[in-house]
């Protein structure tokens, strides 16, 4: 089955951490990537720009409206994910337990249909 791994954290929090910081979590990514590729488990998966990038788009009575940043205010924001292969729901919660953000944001497991 299939799982998206939706990778919440706070944008503020990751922005004060110094690019030496930054490049060993990188490194963490790059061998979560690396050893999930291995084990079958990856399919996709990519960093996403920050919210202050995002436009969010609505339409409502047939008007098209858009909007800078975010949809909501949030204390952590969508920062990325990855598409996995996994027997089951259990095999898909331990690959998002080794996600380095999960030490302090959230990954969201959710199957896809």
């Amino acid at each position: 089955m299939k799982y998206m791994l939706l990778i919440y954290h706070n944008e503020q929090k990751w922005a004060a951490h110094t690019e030496p910081e930054r490049q060993e979590i990188y490194g963490e990514y790059r061998r979560f990537r690396e050893e999930t590729t291995a084990s079958g488990h990856y399919l996709d998966g990519s960093q996403l720009a920050s919210t202050g990038s995002a436009t969010s788009v609505r339409v409502r009575d047939g008007r098209r409206s858009t909007t800078d940043g975010p949809f909501a205010e949030t204390k952590e924001q969508l920062a990325g994910y990855f598409v996995i292969e996994a027997a089951n729901l259990d095999v898909a919660i331990e690959l998002a337990a080794r996600i380095p953000s999960v030490r302090s944001g959230t990954v969201e497991v959710r199957p896809l249909v």
